[in-house]
Order: C-alpha cells, then structure tokens, then sequence
C-alpha cells in the first residue's frame, strides 16, 4: 500500500496544497488522487485550475521545477475525469482499484491521445497542447 493512503482525503489535499507533504510520498498514483479528490470535490473545471496552480507551487517548492508539464498535468485531470464520470467508487483506493489502467498503463493512455511525444516536448511543458489523435472525453 503506498503511503499516501496513510492520510484522508482531507489531510493529503491540504498538506499537498501547503507544500508540506513529503515528496517521497507523491507518487503517479498519488497525483491521480489528488485529480480525483479535485474533480469530486470541484467539478472538472475548477480541478484542472487547482491542480495546474497547486502542482506549480509545490515543484517549486521541492526544487523540481523542471518536471512539470503543462499539457501532461491538463490531460491527466482530463483522463482521470472522463473514468470518474464512468465511475461506481465512492472513494479513490475503490477507483484506482476499477480503473487500474490508469496507474499500470497510464504513458500508453495518454500517448493514445497524441500522435507526438508530449512526455518529452519542451513546448508541452509550458503550455497545453490540446491531443491531436483523439479528443479527451
């Protein structure tokens, strides 16, 4: 179990919104739960506005600026959304359990959408490159 279970919902948002959860514990699963505490909590929209602002204070914050990704950050929320809206779960450990594709193969979803390497551009760090394969739903 990775250790972000070890906190509630209420308490992961905020320490991550503080800048004071641990870095070691901000795993790919743990960012997927901070899109579905977000998309549950505020709606799609209002999710993509505070993670993108949130995930940017906290990389600076721990010194790793240089891994965010604008495009990367959007289309995650986007992808987390359109399984949230398929969703049965009431909580996150029951979703990532439905959809595990989202933590096993996570790169391969995402590159599904792009037919360029959206991982790796320069130009999809600093702003959102909308996909051109397949539209997020």
């Amino acid at each position: 179990m990775e250790k972000h279970f070890e906190l509630t919902d209420a308490e992961f948002e905020e320490q991550f919104a503080n800048c004071t959860l641990g870095a070691s514990i901000f795993s790919h699963e743990a960012h997927l739960r901070l899109a579905w505490i977000h998309i549950t909590n505020h709606g799609i929209e209002q999710a993509e506005k505070n993670i993108q602002e949130q995930l940017q204070n906290y990389v600076e914050f721990v010194g790793a600026t240089d891994k965010y990704n604008e495009t990367l950050t959007i289309a995650a929320v986007k992808a987390v959304g359109h399984f949230v809206r398929r969703s049965g779960s009431d909580n996150f450990r029951d979703f990532i359990t439905e959809f595990p594709q989202l933590k096993d193969n996570f790169k391969a979803l995402i590159n599904s959408h792009y037919s360029f390497d959206i991982f790796n551009s320069q130009k999809a760090k600093i702003q959102f490159l909308a996909p051109d394969l397949h539209p997020f739903s």
